[in-house]
């Protein structure tokens, strides 16, 4: 796993000294969490726009568009930082 996650989780206070398996259960943890924020970059509505309708319609504005690739950026790089 990522050399990051595994910081982040000895600097909540966990310490490798115990079944491996827990570790393991602490990293998949750390790595839901991880997708789940990209999930949020790419599928919530963070601007105001009605992403529904958008989707629905097919029709975007040079903003519309603005903010998605925004947000899919965003989540690509969360998960590039987490080694996802």
């Amino acid at each position: 796993m990522n050399e990051r996650i595994n910081r982040l989780i000895e600097q909540a206070g966990l310490e490798y000294n115990f079944d491996p398996m827990v570790w393991l259960k602490y990293e998949k943890l750390v790595e839901l969490a991880v997708l789940e924020c990209s999930d949020i970059c790419i599928n919530e509505n963070v601007s105001n726009l009605d992403l529904k309708v958008m989707r629905e319609s097919g029709k975007f504005t040079v903003q519309d568009l603005a903010t998605k690739s925004c947000g899919e950026n965003l989540a690509k790089l969360i998960k590039e930082r987490f080694g996802l």
